[in-house]
């Protein structure tokens, strides 16, 4: 009987080591975090095909030249008015706009700087602001009043206008969502009528 002991006990032999309870609780940690990160990947994942977010779009909806005075001694003086339309197209998000400014200028040269308050559009809907410009007269060098001059012989005279705009909505339970838009475009007008000659100026396209 102690022979047959003493060769299992040589011949099995067990060596048990003990795993530090810190080792177990990093473990499930770990296990929980990948475990969370799964879960929210899969709602934002859901959230983003049901909700399908749309970023709210910031575009030049009319304009009008009111008043365009030019002398041969290179002054321009102009009287504009700009609408501008703020989109929101999600369903269930507001939208909020702030640090909205643009610049308008005719060949480099900046005639008015336009800014707004921070403001909201609701779910699905736009709203429409105006921007009355009043510049007083400008000088000109001799480039720009060469551009003057091709505009008035073409009867089509073109500004550029340029901005940004802050948005950010909220998308459901997925948190806010912060987006910069951007306007770069040019204004064209009829020098005859001041009228307006639409084209797309959208930040949806930028």
């Amino acid at each position: 009987m102690n022979r047959l002991r003493k060769f299992f006990h040589n011949d099995e032999l067990v060596y048990a080591t003990r795993t530090h309870p810190f080792i177990w609780c990093l473990a499930i940690i770990c296990t929980l975090i990948c475990i969370a990160v799964i879960i929210t990947g899969i709602a934002v994942f859901i959230g983003y095909a049901v909700i399908h977010p749309r970023i709210p779009i910031l575009s030049v909806a009319n304009a009008t030249l009111g008043t365009m005075r030019y002398s041969q001694a290179g002054l321009l003086e102009t009287q504009m008015t700009i609408i501008i339309r703020a989109e929101n197209d999600n369903r269930k998000a507001h939208a909020s706009f702030s640090d909205t400014a643009f610049i308008l200028s005719f060949q480099g040269l900046v005639i008015a700087k336009l800014v707004a308050d921070p403001f909201d559009v609701k779910k699905n809907s736009s709203i429409y602001f105006n921007y009355e410009v009043t510049s007083d007269e400008i000088p000109l060098d001799s480039a720009r009043m060469h551009q003057v001059d091709l505009s008035l012989k073409k009867k089509v005279i073109t500004f550029d206008f340029k901005g940004n705009s802050r948005t950010q909505w909220r998308v459901w339970l997925l948190g806010s969502v912060k987006f910069w838009c951007h306007l770069d475009c040019q204004l064209r007008f009829h020098t005859s009528n001041g009228t307006y000659i639409s084209s797309s100026c959208s930040s949806k396209s930028n």
